[in-house]
């Protein structure tokens, strides 16, 4: 397990997409373990149900499939919140991308999987990457 590794909610998101070209990544990344928090869990089950209009038994087995790669989350605490203000004010952040990194720092991850912010930024020793650029040539 890749502890090392926070995985941001839209790696769970398409590793479920199997009309997705991202899926493949996602599924292997999904895999290969890593940290998340119940923000991440949150974020995929309304995904899941609001928009992608998938029914409750289906998210309730995807759900069931992430806890079990995934069994650790990390808990959103009144401490997690104050970091992702400051880490938002700080770093100009949407409050909800400073809430994964607030996590992924709380859990001492050195990277945050993510196709939602600056791919390369490094954020308070946390590095911003995006699974889903291409390799360059």
């Amino acid at each position: 397990m890749n502890v090392d590794v926070f995985l941001d909610s839209n790696i769970l998101i398409y590793a479920f997409a199997e009309q997705d070209a991202r899926s493949p990544v996602a599924k292997r990344l999904l895999i290969s373990g890593g940290q998340i928090s119940v923000q991440v869990l949150n974020e995929f089950v309304n995904v899941s149900s609001r928009k992608l209009r998938i029914d409750w038994p289906e998210v309730l087995q995807r759900l069931a499939v992430v806890n079990q790669l995934l069994p650790d989350s990390s808990a959103l605490t009144t401490e997690t919140h104050r970091a992702a203000v400051r880490l938002a004010e700080r770093y100009k952040l949407n409050f909800y991308d400073a809430l994964i990194v607030a996590s992924a720092i709380e859990s001492e991850c050195a990277t945050v999987l993510s196709e939602d912010m600056q791919h390369g930024m490094v954020i308070d020793g946390v590095t911003i990457e995006n699974p889903f650029l291409a390799p360059a040539p």
